[in-house]
């Protein structure tokens, strides 16, 4: 999947939108984001040397896990995290890298989905972590702004 066909499953636009490409093979996401180096989350973080946020890869982790659920993502569901757990950094991701993921959903148990995930650079594990997400109904999230 390309970055349109991503915006078909992802409510993720612009700066948001973290990967390049996703594909699934053999019950497992794959995802690839190249960091550019003038990503909004690189300003300030650090000056001088700048590295990507953990939390920003922890995002990577689960878009890239969302395609799994891509049939149910198109009914009008959205992902939301409602946790992580045992998440390891590494080593710093740097612009430039070329970041992939890893990604597979362990058990799920109603609209709650459990899994894991790992992010590399050129090969070299750069984090791991488990986390779980909600898949909820878009059009009721959007009636509670009311």
């Amino acid at each position: 999947m390309n970055r349109n066909e991503l915006m078909e499953i992802l409510p993720h636009r612009s700066s948001m939108l973290l990967l390049d490409e996703a594909f699934e093979e053999d019950g497992y996401a794959h995802g690839i984001y190249t960091i550019k180096g003038d990503e909004f989350f690189l300003d300030g973080h650090f000056p001088g040397f700048p590295i990507v946020p953990g939390v920003i890869l922890c995002e990577i982790l689960a878009q890239s896990t969302a395609v799994l659920l891509k049939e149910r993502m198109q009914e009008g569901k959205v992902c939301l995290y409602a946790g992580l757990d045992k998440v390891r950094f590494k080593s710093p991701v740097l612009p430039g890298d070329k970041f992939e993921t890893k990604c597979h959903i362990t058990k799920s148990k109603g609209i709650f989905y459990f899994a894991e995930g790992e992010g590399y650079v050129n090969g070299e594990l750069k984090i791991k972590a488990e986390y779980s997400f909600a898949l909820a109904d878009k059009s009721a999230l959007c009636s509670q702004k009311s």
